[in-house]
């Protein structure tokens, strides 16, 4: 089991599940999605992100504010950004590039090269990923592109034992958007422009207490 700690209401969740936090820009969202991830890696799991929205640097500046030393941890890190922005770039041991948040073969092949390298080469037998976000690649492909990538995406985490924390802005993309996309996910997560917190997760339900 994964425990995801006191921010989604001490939810331990089964490997394999994909979880969906969903809410309006500066809600929190990546911020739990980030403590999360350094709940894991505290306790020895491997990390891999995926950012379709800022690149690698800052995803290690991230974890430097809440890791003593990022580069001596299991991180991963499949950057859609960097090279989509015409710089030339090289894969190395924690950073793999895809051409663009439109690759989704792309970033599909260097996530599981680094669940490849994980669990064999290193022997994590459990790891988080977190997806940031899909918001961005609704901005360059259709919804039905986006669901079928996502399908394959989110059972690779199912098949690897991991567990998958995907952010998207819910207030970007219409209510049909929404359902389809949620069709995917085993728990959701609310944030609002408070920072409130609503949880939907297996074993756990807020929900019931919203107006």
């Amino acid at each position: 089991m994964y425990d995801l700690g006191p921010d989604f209401g001490d939810a331990t969740v089964a490997p394999g599940s994909n979880i969906l936090i969903a809410g309006p820009p500066l809600s929190g969202k990546r911020r739990l999605a980030v403590d999360a991830l350094e709940r894991g890696s505290n306790a020895g799991e491997g990390v891999i992100v995926v950012t379709t929205r800022d690149n690698s640097q800052r995803i290690i500046d991230d974890f430097r504010t809440i890791l003593d030393d990022p580069e001596s941890t299991d991180l991963g890190i499949v950057d859609c950004v960097t090279k989509h922005q015409g710089r030339n770039v090289r894969d190395s041991e924690m950073i793999k590039y895809a051409s663009s948040p439109v690759d989704m073969t792309g970033i599909g092949i260097k996530f599981s090269e680094f669940v490849e390298e994980f669990y064999r080469n290193r022997g994590i037998e459990k790891n988080r990923v977190m997806f940031d976000s899909l918001s961005t690649l609704l901005m360059y492909s259709n919804l039905q592109t986006v669901f079928r990538f996502m399908h394959v995406f989110t059972s690779r985490i199912e098949n690897a034992d991991a567990v998958g924390i995907h952010t998207i802005e819910s207030t970007a993309h219409d209510e049909e958007t929404m359902n389809t996309l949620k069709q995917l996910f085993d728990g959701i997560v609310r944030t609002d422009e408070d920072r409130n917190v609503t949880l939907q997760l297996p074993g756990v339900d807020t929900s019931a207490a919203e107006p």
